[in-house]
Formats: C-alpha cells, sequence, structure tokens
C-alpha cells in the first residue's frame, strides 16, 4: 500500500486502509473502490491523505500498531466517560471519575500488552481521520505516544501505568471549557485562549480529589502545558520544577497536536512534527524524552513516497529499530526514469545517502 495525497486521488483507486471519523468509527473501509462522489467527499471532509492500493506498492504492508478493536473501544469508553462528567459540579466530577478509574487502568493494560507485542515501530500515520473534534481520539493517542516514550526510557511497568493513567487524564480540564471556545477554527483572542489555558488547573482540581488513582496523575494534567525556560502555563516552571512524567506527556501532547487534522490546521507528518519538537529541544522540551520519541516512533512510515539525495525515489518499506530516520526503501525511479526491476536499500547501511524530502503527490511516470 502507499500514501498518497489526496490531490491526487482518482477514481478507481482502491482505499488499502480504512478511513475513520472524529470518534474512531470507520467511515470509509479498506478495499473500497473510490469514486467521483467519495473522492470529492473525502476532500470535503478535509482528508489529506490515504493509503492506496496499487501495483507499486502491492507487496508493502502497514500494519496496525493497536487493532482497530480496541482503539474504538477506548475512545468510546474516553468519550462516554467525559461527556457524562461535564454537567456536574466538580466533587460529582471526581467522585464519579473514582467510580470508573478501573476502566482508564484496564485501557493502559490492554495498551501495554499491545505495544509490548507488537515488534513493530510506533505509527498512528495509518490511522486516517477525518478530523480530531474533541479531546477523546488525542487523548487516547497521547496515551499511545506516552507509553511507547515511557517504554523507551526504561520506565517500570507501575511506573508506565500511573504514566498511562496521567496521559489519558491530562486533558480532562477540558470538559469544564466552552466548546464554542475549544473548538474555534480561527485564531482565539486573548479572552478565549486565557480560557482554554484554565484547563490544567480545572484537571488537577478534578483528579487531585480522586482517592483511586496517585496524586501525580494531576500534576500531569496540571504541568503538560509547562515547558523547560519556564514559558509555559499555568505556573511557568521550570527545568527539574517539572515532574519527568509532565515532560514526557507534554512532548507526545505536542507531537499529536501538530500531527493531527484539526478544524483549524492541517496535519503535519510524522518527520514534520518530530522538526518541531527538536526546534525546542533544551529550551521547551527535554532533549533526551525527544531523542527517546524519535527511537520509539515511525518517523517515515511504510507507505511513504521518498525522494532521496541521490535524485532517486522510492517507497519506504521496512523500519530500522534504533535508526528511525533511516529505513528501509524500495526504490522505483533513478535519474528520472522508472526502474524496471525495483530493489531494496537499506539507509542504515547506505550511510551516504538520506531523505531529502516526502512526496505523497507522486505520480507513476
Amino acid at each position: 500500500m502507499r500514501l498518497i495525497s489526496t490531490k491526487i486521488l482518482s477514481p478507481g483507486m482502491q482505499l488499502a486502509h480504512p478511513i475513520y471519523n472524529e470518534k474512531g468509527q470507520v467511515l470509509l473501509n479498506k478495499d473500497v473502490m473510490l469514486t467521483e462522489r467519495l473522492v470529492r467527499r473525502l476532500r470535503e471532509l478535509n482528508v489529506k491523505y490515504v493509503y492506496i492500493q496499487d501495483q507499486l506498492s502491492q507487496d508493502i504492508e502497514v500494519k496496525e500498531t493497536i487493532s482497530s478493536s480496541i482503539r474504538l473501544e477506548a475512545v468510546q469508553t474516553i468519550e462516554s466517560t467525559f461527556l457524562s462528567l461535564q454537567q456536574e459540579n466538580l466533587s460529582e466530577k471526581s467522585f464519579l471519575l473514582d467510580k470508573d478509574s478501573s476502566k482508564f487502568k484496564g485501557i493502559i493494560r490492554t495498551l501495554l500488552s499491545e505495544i509490548k507485542s507488537n515488534p513493530d515501530l510506533l505509527t498512528i500515520l495509518s490511522d486516517v481521520y477525518t478530523y480530531d473534534s474533541y479531546i477523546f481520539q488525542h487523548s487516547f493517542n497521547v496515551t499511545l505516544y506516552t507509553l511507547a516514550l515511557g517504554m523507551e526510557l526504561g520506565l517500570s511497568m507501575e511506573e508506565l501505568e500511573t504514566l498511562g493513567l496521567g496521559a489519558i487524564l491530562h486533558d480532562i480540564g477540558k470538559i469544564m471549557v466552552d466548546e464554542d471556545v475549544l473548538l474555534k477554527p480561527g485564531r482565539l483572542s486573548d479572552h478565549e485562549f486565557e480560557q482554554i489555558k484554565k484547563h490544567a488547573n480545572h484537571g488537577f482540581d478534578i483528579l487531585r480529589q480522586l482517592h483511586t488513582v496517585p496524586l501525580i496523575v494531576a500534576h500531569c494534567a496540571f504541568q503538560h502545558h509547562e515547558r523547560l525556560n519556564g514559558t509555559g502555563y499555568p505556573r511557568g516552571l521550570k527545568g527539574n520544577e517539572m515532574h519527568l512524567y509532565a515532560k514526557i506527556i507534554a512532548v507526545a501532547d505536542v507531537f499529536d497536536a501538530v500531527t493531527s487534522n484539526r478544524v483549524y490546521r492541517n496535519a503535519m507528518l510524522p518527520h514534520e512534527g518530530l522538526e518541531i519538537l527538536y526546534s525546542g529541544a533544551g529550551t521547551l522540551f527535554d532533549q533526551t524524552i525527544i531523542e527517546a520519541f524519535r527511537r520509539a516512533i515511525a518517523i517515515y512510515p511504510n507507505g511513504m513516497v521518498v525522494k532521496l539525495s541521490d535524485q532517486r525515489v522510492g517507497i519506504v518499506c521496512g523500519q530500522n529499530v534504533g535508526f528511525t530516520e533511516r529505513p528501509i526503501v524500495k526504490i522505483i525511479e533513478q535519474s528520472g526514469m522508472k526502474v524496471e526491476q525495483p530493489y531494496e536499500i537499506n539507509l542504515k547501511k547506505e550511510l551516504s545517502v538520506v531523505i531529502k524530502e516526502c512526496q505523497l503527490e507522486y505520480m507513476e511516470s
């Protein structure tokens, strides 16, 4: 399968991977043959890329890190719990969340088991969404990235379970923010941004009253927008004033925010999201955590067309654990001409060659 921009989608192309709506439900299933109406509808929904089946990439697989059934169940649990809390007063919110905490602990254990049993690098790009309209999908994605990061950093199982709870509940405070502000497509006013910033305090106030989860979970919600140099909020913490878990969640939170399709901004590709993190390494984010993140996720996922520094064009077909910027590439074009017999090169071994750009609008010559 191959990842392509919806700009070059045409009727007759066949989907290789499902497209989900913002609640994690299948909007279009794999193997669907696209019609003119479906192509137009995908563009209207602002879907920027999809996986298709074609001759160039028929032998390339993109595996799900987490099964769609587990993902759907987790997102629905997050959604139903968060929505049920919206209309309650603060103490009742905490009481009800206390009762439901076992559900979230179960999700974390399931996700840890799934990630551990999957030897491949974590990739969420294969899960294409119309857009993330609220906090449910984001909370799930951040949890996945956070757990992968924690495992890469060598945290114990007990630490990972607590970290996972901090991640899945990091944005719980947003249930107390006006949805019109939360989902505003345009630029926020200063007053609206102040409302958004309060979600960190709201989350802390809800979670610190829970008896069934460690207090550090509340501090994850409180601190995930703090930054190493003190420019974050709500307290302007610096360096080691931030808890390690909050530093980890901060990296996962920003990465998912910039690589997800939102009503106000198009999604970046993984390598672009990583560049955003590196631009703040040592000032905004912990460099050690960013390095661990780079090792844990697929920066150039399988099925992505890339152009190399020697002008050859290929499709990423395999990953090298620990060297995610140097995947295995199936060469399909060189010297501007189609290759009669495509061949693979391993960029971990071909050190003189690097990926220069991604080509989601690549058309076979």
